[in-house]
């Protein structure tokens, strides 16, 4: 099994409502299929990449998901898990909201929300509430069954509640420093202790990564 490549960007491909990239890795491409959400944030052409990956194998051919982190690849693996969910429909559901959310709308049975996403209807949103809720408990820790906002910590590295930059620029920091080798923790604590420095939530991405790697080079240090 294929858990995780390190290349760079080939080219993105997109055949209707799929979309990924081809990854080039030693001399060989890799064709990865996204979420939506990660594949506007792809980087440009050469640019290395780091994603961790699920292979479905099935009758009709091997297909690989690509994910930044590998909370979102192991969410991944216990949304395809539930009676009626297919990696299409997981992927729809990652891609329509960021991996807390997805969590807490689960746990907290926020049907609504869940039949949000593409091919999602009210069974299958309630089946993904009844059958998941133990199991983001066991993988995630108390705080998920709990619905607890501070789950974030554990599961997808957001710095919602704190200051910090607005949402497409985490996003966009959180797959650009996954990528660069960092995991969703570090780039967590690293959001909020600059939020919390009064960092200007308005800079773009280009000054938060640069604070981002000065503050994680001093933690290592």
């Amino acid at each position: 099994m294929i858990g995780w490549l390190q290349g760079h960007v080939a080219e993105p491909w997109q055949q209707g409502n799929r979309c990924g990239l081809l990854l080039a890795c030693a001399g060989v491409g890799y064709e990865v299929q996204l979420t939506r959400r990660h594949w506007e944030l792809l980087p440009p052409a050469g640019s290395p990449l780091c994603l961790y990956t699920h292979q479905s194998i099935r009758d009709d051919g091997w297909t690989l998901f690509g994910f930044g982190a590998r909370h979102e690849r192991d969410l991944f693996r216990l949304l395809v898990a539930v009676s009626g969910v297919g990696p299409q429909m997981a992927l729809a559901l990652l891609g329509t909201m960021p991996c807390e959310e997805l969590v807490r709308a689960i746990v907290q049975a926020d049907l609504r929300r869940l039949c949000r996403a593409p091919g999602v209807g009210k069974r299958t949103a309630e089946r993904l509430a009844v059958e998941l809720r133990g199991k983001l408990a066991e993988s995630f820790g108390a705080a998920a069954a709990a619905g607890d906002d501070d789950l974030l910590d554990g599961v997808a590295g957001s710095t919602d509640g704190d200051p910090g930059p607005a949402a497409s620029t985490r996003e966009e920091l959180q797959l650009t420093l996954t990528a660069l080798g960092y995991e969703p923790l570090e780039i967590s604590r690293a959001l909020r202790a600059l939020g919390r420095e009064g960092l200007d939530p308005a800079h773009d991405a280009d000054a938060w990564l640069s604070a981002c790697l000065r503050w994680l080079a001093r933690e290592a240090a």
